[in-house]
């Protein structure tokens, strides 16, 4: 039995339970790291006030919209890795590997490029004010990140191919490791030695004052938060593409693989390119939303920011168990095995709504003290006032999302990516950002009106995504089996 055919055994036979759970783990453990980036950099940014905290509000959603072009590629490779992983395609899966590295790598570096040149005037066009500290503090952060992007990439490449053969726990040991980095980099490069609280909380606060402050380094400020993060990023990259050309992981690359082929570069676009528009679209929404919330005051600015993050650390198991819904879907779709396809979706949603009707709830009840642990300094309270009222609001369709999340991760494993696609424009123009215009701008609801629009449209979302997953045209896959898996499924006990 190859490799290929003892990793399809996993998945595409026995209980659904236990690979949904042994795949969604790791993934929800390194979303968990992933966020930490985010976080620590929040965090240690926020030490300098609530400018530095508005910054990277601005500079999140420019950065996420060009990067999201590159991640809906690698996502392409998960996509087709799993299904012909589910196929028995050897060859193919190394094949796919290879080709993704090569379009990725490329087309990073035309991103960094257009990224670097356009950032202050896209700054600008989603409210940032040139001229003011918070817009220089925004480009400068931005700047430093796109200057990176090639070793970001790198890591979401290696995440996103050994996902689709569906090892979550590699790239998880990695993360950590880099995110370990991140952490210790990121006070120093942005406060200095100086009264460093890091400092303190190891008891080093004498060393703290003395030699290493006597180097006269007083941090970086946001622009240390940005070399950190790319800074850890790229060595967990280099590390993970090793462990690839030597074949530790199950997939191995060969020079042969980086060789350009037209055909399967053409796949990875056809799959992957709706993905990129999807993303582009949440990105976009983000941008727009983040523009609406200016309109109201930077307070507001800082506490969307806020708010979004701690969302994205709650939703975690959410996204990671949709991600490993999308590739158990793939390898059994492969496989050939439709209905045990659709029944992992079942399964995945019913768990996850019962975990968020309760993180909802708690939520509620605690969302003062939640934004208050990230912002201190002038202003605190203003921001803190809004960020609770977007917690409440938001916080109770949580549960409903988490259907949304489970279904669209089955038509990403589908290779229904145009479908995925269609639903992520309707949902963020059709309805998140038309009802939070409306409200914000014409009903003059502030800030209160942008939270409700993002309610709004978490359910909206559902109930279409809902609507496609019953009709069912969803569950073809996007690879021919050339293995020894038998194309047409047979029911039995295991399955």
């Amino acid at each position: 039995m190859t490799a290929t055919s003892e990793q399809a055994e996993r998945f595409t036979r026995g209980s659904l339970l236990r690979p949904l759970l042994a795949l969604a783990a790791p993934l929800v453990a390194t979303q968990l790291l992933q966020t930490m980036y985010n976080l620590a950099d929040t965090f240690w940014v926020g030490r300098l006030g609530r400018d530095a905290v508005s910054a990277l509000s601005f500079s999140w959603p420019i950065v996420f919209l060009l990067v999201s072009v590159g991640g809906g590629i690698a996502a392409a490779g998960t996509i087709l890795i799993s299904q012909h992983t589910g196929a028995e395609n050897d060859a193919q899966v190394s094949h796919v590997a290879g080709q993704t590295f090569v379009f990725v790598a490329a087309l990073s570096v035309v991103i960094s490029v257009v990224g670097y040149l356009v950032t202050p005037h896209l700054l600008a066009l989603i409210g940032s004010q040139p001229g003011t500290a918070i817009h220089e503090m925004a480009v400068t952060y931005t700047r430093y990140v796109f200057l990176g992007l090639y070793f970001l990439f790198g890591f979401f490449i290696f995440h996103a191919l050994l996902r689709g053969w569906g090892d979550t726990k590699t790239p998880m040991y990695l993360m950590v490791g880099s995110v370990a980095l991140n952490v210790v980099l990121d006070p120093i490069l942005i406060l200095g030695f100086a009264d460093n609280p890091l400092l303190a909380w190891l008891g080093l606060e004498a060393l703290g004052a003395s030699a290493l402050a006597a180097t006269g380094f007083t941090g970086l400020g946001v622009e240390g938060a940005a070399i950190a993060t790319v800074f850890s990023r790229g060595l967990a990259a280099g590390v993970g593409f090793w462990l690839l050309f030597t074949g530790r992981v199950g997939i191995e690359l060969s020079l042969s693989d980086l060789r350009p082929d037209p055909e399967t570069m053409r796949k990875l676009v056809s799959v992957g390119g709706p993905l990129s528009v999807e993303q582009s679209t949440q990105a976009l929404s983000v941008t727009v939303m983040t523009a609406l919330v200016a309109l109201v005051s930077a307070d507001a600015v800082a506490a969307y920011g806020i708010g979004s993050r701690f969302t994205s650390l709650v939703w975690l198991p959410m996204i990671g168990m949709g991600m490993a819904v999308e590739t158990v879907v793939g390898q059994n779709l492969g496989a050939g095995k439709r209905e045990r396809a659709r029944r992992t979706v079942l399964l995945a949603s019913a768990i996850l709504v019962a975990t968020f009707v309760v993180a909802g709830a708690l939520a509620v009840h605690f969302a003062p003290a939640i934004v208050g642990v990230f912002i201190t300094g002038e202003r605190a309270g203003s921001v803190v006032n809004h960020g609770a009222t977007f917690v409440r609001i938001v916080a109770p369709t949580w549960a409903v999302m988490a259907v949304f999340h489970m279904i669209n991760g089955a038509f990403h494993g589908a290779g229904s990516t145009r479908l995925s696609m269609g639903l992520g424009l309707l949902t963020m123009w059709g309805f998140r950002a038309a009802a939070a215009a409306f409200l914000v701008v014409v009903l003059g609801m502030g800030a209160t009106g942008a939270w409700y629009g993002i309610a709004a449209s978490n359910v909206a979302a559902t109930v279409a995504a809902v609507a496609f997953f019953l009709h069912g045209g969803w569950l073809d896959g996007v690879v021919e089996n050339d293995g020894d898996a038998d194309a047409t499924e047979v029911a039995t006990p295991a399955d």
